[in-house]
């Protein structure tokens, strides 16, 4: 790294590099899982019968919820996407969420890096609740809400 000698330069936030230790991200990982992970996800007991939610554990933006209750929903790096990633590490049309009656299936549409379920590569498969899904380096959590009263439950 080179000098300046000039004696009024100052160097600015922008101009400094920061270095963090290799485990920092695993220590602020179990600190939000400890928070999120242990604890039930508030809102999904809000959830539309038969509805469910994505909330994403891992990645830029951890926190996040995306609500799946359309026949598909996209997920990509497309700005069109209905889940819009923003990384290098998701293609532009990457996976879609499809549900079919009370059951919701990820579906990997050719994507460069692949769809993990419970870090399983799948080019297609069907959530449980509770399920992983690593898209790039986003890990998005399924959660499902209530099911839809059936026929049989309403003849009672």
């Amino acid at each position: 790294m080179s000098e300046n000698k000039d004696p009024g330069y100052q160097e600015t936030a922008a101009e400094t590099t920061s270095v963090f230790r290799a485990d920092f991200l695993n220590e602020v990982d179990t600190s939000r899982t400890e928070q999120t992970g242990e604890q039930p996800v508030q809102g999904v007991e809000g959830l539309p019968a038969g509805a469910a939610l994505l909330v994403v554990k891992r990645g830029p933006n951890a926190g996040s919820r995306f609500l799946l209750d359309q026949p598909t929903t996209s997920a990509g790096r497309h700005p069109d996407s209905d889940i819009f990633l923003d990384d290098v590490t998701v293609s532009r049309r990457h996976a879609e969420f499809r549900q079919d009656d009370d059951t919701f299936q990820v579906v990997d549409v050719g994507s460069l890096n692949g769809t993990y379920v419970n870090r399983e590569p799948v080019d297609s498969s069907e959530l449980q609740n509770g399920d992983e899904v690593q898209i790039g380096k986003f890990r998005l959590v399924f959660l499902t809400g209530p099911r839809p009263a059936t026929s049989d439950s309403s003849a009672l």
